[in-house]
């Protein structure tokens, strides 16, 4: 069985429908504090917390645990600025009683969540996974941290591990079933999606001087289905012994500004969609695109969605359903 934290949220929900799809038996694990329950596809469902060691003791006492896709943790850059000790304590901890389970357990395989906010403002574009590390807020510092953590585990506890280093993380679920649902939104393209709707006013543009074509940040855009994909080939390799690095890149390899991904959501829904120019926000870089050439070598992986339009269109899809339910 797989073990997976944060199986409600996002980014997990996909990989959950992902696993099972490719005949896996698998165990969700959620505090629900930030996901929902209508999203997890799984027959198992604990509702605990990492944060309780007695919750995931529980856990691995009563499954057989074959491995463990680490998706839980705090996700909010501006959030992170804000209050680090909620990001230190849900991330890094979170993640030392994780692995102390593991090992008391007897657990070697892990796929960890990583993210592209480890890099901190680029010397390189695109970013490949030696680039050094210099993370710019508290989140892309503690998932750093989380990363050295699991190495330092690996070594000392025989742990066969992968880091996946998302971009962003967009679209949802082409068929339907599930998709993006943050409540609060913070995502760009449902908060664009968002003013689409009539839900906001206005899209802020946060900066407008960056080194950038047009001065708003740029990012590369990855389909959370392509995530999901990457994580289940990463686990095959692991439980299959294969060698692997011990961080791999999810991106298309090409960046959107903010500009872009407007216009690009104003073609989509056919909508105006107004927007006002803000200040940056703290902890921004200006540039974030991935080089995933060494995920492509090693897990075979092909991502799909290889240009922004098809993404937003499953995304809105998705916020259409979502909005006739409300």
């Amino acid at each position: 069985m797989i073990l997976v934290t944060g199986g409600a949220g996002y980014i997990g929900s996909h990989t959950v429908k992902e696993l099972l799809r490719a005949g896996y038996e698998v165990m969700v694990f959620d505090n629900l504090s930030t996901g929902h329950r209508e999203l997890v596809l799984a027959r198992e469902f604990v509702q605990g917390d990492l944060l309780n060691p007695q919750d995931l003791a529980r856990v691995f006492s009563r499954y057989q645990i074959e491995a463990v896709l680490h998706f839980a943790a705090a996700t909010s850059v501006p959030e992170s600025v804000e209050n680090p000790e909620k990001y230190y304590r849900t991330n890094v901890l979170g993640t030392l009683n994780l692995l102390s389970a593991m090992v008391k357990a007897g657990v070697k395989h892990l796929v960890f969540s990583s993210s592209a906010a480890v890099y901190g403002d680029p010397q390189k574009i695109p970013i490949p996974e030696d680039h050094p590390k210099n993370p710019k807020n508290p989140y892309g510092r503690t998932k750093w941290m989380m990363e050295q953590v699991i190495s330092d585990y690996a070594q000392a506890y025989g742990l066969r591990f992968v880091c996946l280093r998302y971009f962003n993380a967009a679209g949802s679920d082409p068929e339907g079933e599930i998709g993006e649902w943050h409540e609060p939104e913070t995502h760009l393209i449902p908060i664009v999606l968002e003013v689409a709707l009539g839900k906001r006013p206005y899209l802020e543009i946060f900066g407008t001087d960056y080194e950038t074509p047009d001065g708003a940040p740029v990012r590369d855009y990855i389909h959370v289905c392509d995530l999901a994909r990457a994580h289940v080939l990463a686990l095959e390799r692991l439980l299959s012994g294969e060698e692997l690095a011990s961080a791999y890149n999810l991106g298309i390899g090409r960046g959107y500004s903010v500009r872009e991904v407007l216009e690009v959501c104003r073609r989509v829904t056919g909508r105006e969609i107004p927007a006002r120019e803000a200040p940056r926000r703290p902890g921004d870089p200006a540039i974030l695109v991935a080089d995933p050439t060494r995920a492509q070598k090693d897990l075979g992986w092909r991502p799909k969605y290889t240009a922004l339009e098809p993404i937003v269109e499953t995304a809105w899809s998705w916020m259409l359903k979502m909005s006739q339910k409300s």
